[in-house]
């Protein structure tokens, strides 16, 4: 085995790897922030919100909803 100062097989290089790795996750990895602007909702959700808080009627709501139900399908 060849022990020079600070290396070890290599080890130097894989600490670093490491390292790298465990400052990429704890950056990457997405969690709540407090005061963060939050993302805005799918339609369906700002739909059930709009009919939920009256501002549109029932028949509006079924209406609107089989459109964005069709929208939908022709995605998939």
């Amino acid at each position: 085995m060849y022990y020079d100062g600070y290396h070890f097989f290599g080890m130097h290089l894989i600490w670093w790897f490491v390292w790298g790795s465990m400052l990429f996750w704890v950056f990457a990895t997405p969690f709540y922030v407090p005061g963060q602007q939050k993302k805005r909702g799918s339609s369906f959700e700002i739909l059930r919100q709009r009919f939920a808080s009256g501002q549109i009627t029932a028949i509006e709501y079924q209406e609107k909803k089989k459109i964005l139900e069709a929208d939908l399908a022709k995605q998939h």
